[in-house]
């Protein structure tokens, strides 16, 4: 027992020594804080530009026509005549087709002999109470100058009221068999087809077809659709983080694949209230005139939206932001004390490329590759720079390497 406790502790002893002795060895590798903060970071720096920014939002979407309706019959029958086909342009009020009226054109003349015949009956039934009139005024007479009998006077007045009723019916007659008449006219005129609106261009075109003529047509059956193309539609729809940058009367910028030397100025027209649980995304809807027709409905396009623009802005490469302590800055390059100084920033504007600082006001260089390597005060090494050109040459960028002008708002 003796010998397994002394055991025990020699092994105890041993690998607590052990231990200290790694420790020691780790410790020996690891480079100490001072020359830690001694150690220089190649790394490569860009200026500071001042310079115009903008917030573009880019979206796609498809074109829909500015309206858009179905011609239809109101009442049945065979498609005598289609007089227009798919890409034709209607004026307002043209007539488009024809259905078989020979139904029709028989019951409007039955309406008119009937309308006849109810004149004819008040005709009669006028002059029958015009003579009960006369008859009860004369025997009126006669009963004052007690001449005529009181069963006399009776019948004439009963007669002339019995009259009176049937010329009352005569007149309800005619009138009848006239509203029958006009409702046998405006069947007949459901047999002509017309293309009719209100509001919008006096010309429109025909975007579909589905009857061809001699067929049988349903109450509603379409026939075309026309369409107003004279403005298009461009419909897109805006995810939850852009949705408050959106305003009435914003211009755009569209661009279809069919026409990819061009571009057409839009403006939103319209913004959903809401956005869909689905999809959290919200439909709106830019205006793009169509001069010519060019723009078809149905096209897919790509929509840009300025949603601000900032001139004479302090701008950085994206690349140059950088984390520390939970605060976001940038490391700003001292070139002459070859030292990095990391400074917290407002960001305003930022889009693929680039970052507009708000605050604090900044100029000079910063710290575009190997930010992720320093601490504020670091020292850094800058890139070797050839004879005739000056520091930091990889700071510049890529439209000035190139010597190709920016485009405008991309620094």
């Amino acid at each position: 027992m003796k010998k397994f406790l002394i055991l025990v502790i020699a092994l105890t002893i041993i690998g607590l020594l052990g231990w200290r002795i790694y420790h020691e060895i780790l410790d020996l590798k690891k480079p100490s804080n001072r020359q830690r903060e001694a150690l220089a970071v190649a790394v490569e720096i860009a200026p500071i530009q001042k310079t115009s920014v903008r917030d573009i939002g880019f979206f796609t979407g498809t074109l829909d026509p500015r309206a858009k309706f179905i011609v239809a019959p109101k009442i049945s029958g065979r498609l005598e005549k289609l007089l227009v086909n798919l890409g034709d342009r209607v004026k307002r009020g043209q007539l488009i087709a024809v259905l078989e009226d020979d139904e029709f054109l028989q019951q409007l003349e039955q309406a008119r002999a009937e309308l006849e015949v109810a004149r004819a009956q008040l005709e009669e039934s006028k002059s029958n109470l015009e003579n009960a009139r006369r008859e009860f005024e004369r025997v009126n007479v006669l009963r004052e100058k007690k001449i005529a009998s009181a069963s006399e006077l009776d019948a004439a007045q009963a007669q002339f009221g019995s009259l009176s009723a049937k010329h009352k019916v005569a007149l309800a007659q005619v009138t009848e068999k006239g509203a029958a008449l006009k409702g046998a006219e405006v069947r007949l005129s459901y047999t002509r087809i017309h293309a009719n609106w209100e509001d919008g261009n006096e010309h429109r075109v025909v975007g579909e077809r589905f009857m061809d003529e001699g067929a049988m047509l349903a109450p509603n059956s379409s026939i075309v659709t026309i369409l107003d193309i004279g403005s298009v539609t461009a419909v897109i729809h805006v995810i939850e983080r852009d949705y408050p940058k959106l305003r009435i009367g914003q211009h755009a910028v569209v661009v279809t694949d069919a026409f990819p030397d061009r571009s057409f100025p839009a403006r939103i027209v319209r913004i959903a209230p809401l956005l869909r649980e689905t999809s959290r995304e919200a439909r709106a809807e830019l205006e793009v005139p169509n001069s010519g027709y060019v723009l078809k409905p149905g096209m897919f396009v790509r929509v840009q939206i300025e949603f601000e623009k900032h001139e004479h802005a302090a701008v950085v490469p994206l690349t140059a932001l950088a984390k520390r302590n939970g605060q976001q800055g940038v490391f700003v390059a001292d070139r002459q004390e070859l030292k990095a100084h990391f400074v917290p920033v407002t960001l305003g504007i930022v889009n693929n490329e680039a970052a507009e600082v708000l605050k604090p006001p900044l100029t000079g260089w910063v710290v575009t590759l190997g930010q992720h390597l320093l601490e504020d005060g670091a020292t850094i090494i800058l890139p070797k720079t050839e004879p005739g050109r000056s520091p930091a040459t990889t700071g510049k960028s890529p439209s000035e390497k190139s010597g190709k002008p920016k485009q405008e708002g991309k620094p």
